[in-house]
């Protein structure tokens, strides 16, 4: 019987590929026998995880980018090409958030940094967009292919704080479903694109904001936990049987949509 979760010998692109879960994905799809192109800024880091991954018999490559260039990333894709020939997946995995894109507390909407809140957009918004519209023209061109944007939690409720994230987010998962249909009118039902929504995981980036430095949550992780009905965070493979569905034939059917991944965290309700 055919194995409809089969990833072998796809060429898996993945931006912010040297993050807690970009690591943890790119590992699990190589262990799947996908061929894994991470792309980052960190080269020390993102050569580490593909030694790492070679090790245990899989096959990567990483490749310093820039989502916010379109010359870097136009010159990731000839060095794929170059390697492998095509490219049948990409994961949009790049973003994060900025100090003066959010509100504390202690502060109001009048202390929010519009320049730090525009390049919270930029990051996250334009630094999917600019990808896709590279990593795409392959795909067009073998009428096959699948494209998995990051969303959030904040981009389904208003959490507190993280004013530009979430404005970014939000917009990522319509930009999702717009694009699904752009794609599919215009290059033909082999495409699909869909998003993922990851509730709450422990990154670089969010640790310090819901952990304390001895491990013990701080009072914003203490509220997610209260309104997580599994009561703990995520772990960072428990996304990886998600993407891996939406980038293989299981889910041929599929596309405009954003798959939550969260413990139950947008369900609760009081």
């Amino acid at each position: 019987m055919k194995n409809l979760f089969n990833i072998k010998d796809q060429v898996v692109v993945i931006t912010g590929g040297t993050g807690v879960l970009g690591r943890a994905i790119a590992a699990h799809l190589a262990e799947e026998g996908a061929k894994v192109v991470i792309l980052g800024r960190k080269a020390e880091v993102g050569n580490a995880i593909v030694n790492e991954i070679k090790q245990n018999g899989g096959e990567a490559m990483f490749l310093t980018t820039d989502v916010m260039n379109r010359e870097a990333l136009e010159q990731n894709l000839a060095d794929i090409l170059s390697a492998y020939g095509k490219v049948d997946a990409l994961l949009n995995a790049a973003g994060g958030n900025m100090p003066g894109a959010t509100i504390a507390p202690t502060g109001t909407f009048f202390d929010l940094k519009v320049e730090e809140f525009q390049r919270v957009l930029e990051l996250n918004l334009v630094g999917t967009v600019l990808p896709t519209q590279v990593f795409l023209k392959p795909m067009v061109e073998q009428k096959k292919g699948a494209i998995v944007n990051f969303s959030s939690m904040a981009a389904f409720r208003p959490l507190t704080r993280v004013c530009g994230y979430a404005a970014a987010k939000a917009g990522i998962s319509n930009y999702t479903a717009y694009m699904a249909t752009e794609v599919a009118k215009k290059f033909g039902e082999g495409i699909r694109i869909n998003a993922i929504a990851p509730g709450f995981f422990l990154t670089e980036q969010n640790r310090s904001l819901l952990t304390n430095p001895d491990g013990s949550y701080t009072e914003r992780g203490q509220d997610v936990i209260r309104q997580t009905p599994f009561g703990r965070m995520g772990k960072a493979e428990e996304l990886c049987g998600t993407i891996q569905y939406l980038i293989s034939e299981a889910s041929s059917f599929v596309t405009g949509t954003v798959a939550i991944v969260d413990g139950g965290f947008n369900a609760f309700a009081m």
